[in-house]
């Protein structure tokens, strides 16, 4: 009998949602791991859900040059804004993968971006986030709601948010590339 090799959760894991999950929240969602302690909880991103917000909508502070549209993050705490970007010199980033970090100082970021050493290409926004208690997530996971990809984090700026979830289980193969393909409503097929 096969052993099933244990799932490795950590900031920088990516969640990719089953194709029939039913939860209109995280509905063919791919979330990035920001934080995920055992016995605090986890912390993360939905990478593609864009709200109908552009950055200028929420914030006053960049240029119109740099505004951007803004992702849903998840559904817990609209009002907070949280970033994912490709700055390794952002002080107080996150390194979440190879060149992908997460949050950083507010302040440099505004600068560095009224400075236009910043492009759009290499950031992205989000109100809220998605959130678990302790041992909730892990619990999903055994539900087979989730999907793990510890090799993902960075791909993730490789395709538009529209495309992410089909392309990140395309290109895992085998049985996820059948999945990729999955109706929305396999009543419609």
């Amino acid at each position: 009998m096969e052993e099933k090799s244990e799932i490795v959760l950590q900031a920088g894991s990516v969640l990719i949602s089953e194709p029939f999950l039913g939860d209109p929240n995280f509905e063919r969602s791919v979330i990035l791991l920001c934080n995920h302690e055992e016995q605090e909880g986890t912390f993360g991103l939905v990478l593609n859900k864009m709200s109908n917000l552009m950055l200028s909508d929420v914030l006053d502070v960049f240029e119109s040059s740099f505004d951007i549209e803004l992702g849903i993050g998840g559904p817990v705490q609209y009002n907070t804004l949280h970033y994912v970007h490709r700055l390794p010199d952002l002080p107080e980033a996150i390194k979440l993968g190879e060149n992908v970090y997460w949050g950083g100082d507010f302040e440099a970021l505004k600068a560095r971006i009224s400075a236009g050493t910043v492009a759009t290409a290499d950031i992205r926004f989000f109100l809220g986030y998605s959130g678990w208690t302790a041992g909730q997530l892990q619990e999903e996971i055994n539900k087979n709601v989730w999907i793990v990809n510890n090799n993902a984090v960075n791909k993730l700026f490789n395709f538009e948010s529209g495309s992410l979830w089909h392309e990140l289980l395309r290109q895992m193969g085998g049985k996820y590339k059948v999945l990729s393909n999955y109706p929305i409503d396999p009543r419609l097929n």
